[in-house]
């Protein structure tokens, strides 16, 4: 009955593979899994989310997993925010307007009327003015986790038809955001509502005359540039507001580490966006040969910002929140204004 020491060493050797294993096994079942969407179709997708969610797949080394799902590929961009409560989808990078928050900033995300001049007038927004403490605040009362915004492309018109006065708008039949939308009808433009993939072929059978989506670097990337004529310089807003969410449980289920690793992949995603974007603003406006580009002249496009005043001055009136968010964009665009070139076009 006595284990000599040869036996004892035997047996443990034989042992030591299996304990050896144990780790990588319990790594395997311990994997944290996420159903990612964005708003972006695949091509423009390559670039405004998909560089994060490969930066936090290989830096998680198997403790967390994202699968990455573009524009409607699980649920239409209008239900995203839906999805995200019920926990379809873990996480959404979109804007507040076209995922149709519940939530009082649901006019602020994507392009708010000249709200911004450039793109990185919206993490000073954020970070300095005080967007972020109220982002936080509205959506942890629906049981989302906002994670963090930035800014994107200017909101220019690519068409069919060309534009050179503010009254070549009244008529066209343009694919853009909700509150866009609402702020153009008063041109007469017609927002047209469909999913984000289809907006090139119906360009094409006519549907559509244009976008007023983004600027000329989306035109060129997504193949909008391919079935539109001109390019309108002047914009309706200088940046996109867009997001980064997670579903609330799923996030806090999230070890502290893995918090911090997220938070940092978007961050980086951000500046990569940044220089993604003002580069290639710059670049395809002055050698792009696809897109003829037009200006309304600044005297006359004055109308449209003057009726961007009045427009802010009613959506202030539909809430405390609205009021107060209003405010920082009155705020920051007065320092701006009196701070000159280069935070203000002229």
């Amino acid at each position: 009955m006595t284990t000599s020491r040869r036996t004892f060493l035997k047996g443990a050797a034989l042992a030591a593979p299996a304990t050896l294993a144990a780790p990588s096994i319990l790594k395997a079942q311990d994997t944290i899994k996420w159903r990612f969407q964005t708003y972006a179709g695949a091509a423009l997708g390559e670039h405004v989310t998909k560089p994060i969610i490969d930066y936090i797949n290989k830096a998680a080394e198997g403790q967390l997993e994202i699968e990455l799902f573009y524009a409607d590929q699980i649920v239409p961009t209008g239900e995203l925010f839906q999805a995200l409560q019920r926990g379809t989808i873990d996480g959404v990078h979109s804007d507040d307007d076209s995922m149709a928050s519940p939530t009082p900033l649901r006019q602020f995300g994507g392009y708010f009327p000249f709200a911004t001049k450039h793109i990185l007038d919206v993490p000073v927004l954020f970070n300095q003015y005080g967007l972020k403490e109220i982002w936080e605040e509205e959506y942890a009362k629906v049981g989302v986790k906002w994670l963090s915004a930035a800014g994107q492309d200017p909101c220019n018109f690519n068409t069919k038809k060309e534009i050179t006065s503010v009254d070549d708008l009244d008529g066209l039949k343009l694919y853009t955001f909700p509150t866009a939308g609402r702020f153009l009808a008063q041109f007469g433009v017609v927002s047209v509502n469909i999913p984000y993939e289809d907006a090139e072929v119906a360009v094409q059978t006519g549907e559509l005359d244009g976008m007023s989506w983004s600027g000329i670097t989306e035109d060129y990337t997504v193949g909008w540039a391919d079935v539109t004529d001109y390019f309108l310089t002047n914009n309706i807003s200088g940046a996109w507001i867009g997001s980064f969410f997670v579903n609330q449980e799923r996030w806090a289920e999230l070890p502290e580490h893995l918090q911090s690793l997220v938070m940092a992949a978007i961050e980086a995603g951000h500046t990569y966006r940044n220089q993604w974007y003002w580069g290639g603003e710059a670049r395809l406006r002055a050698t792009g040969e696809k897109l003829e580009l037009r200006t309304v002249p600044a005297e006359e496009w004055a109308v449209v910002e003057e009726a961007a005043v009045k427009f802010w001055d009613e959506i202030a009136e539909e809430g405390e929140v609205h009021e107060k968010v209003v405010g920082i964009f009155r705020e920051y665009n007065q320092t701006i204004n009196k701070a000159g070139p280069p935070y203000t076009n002229g």
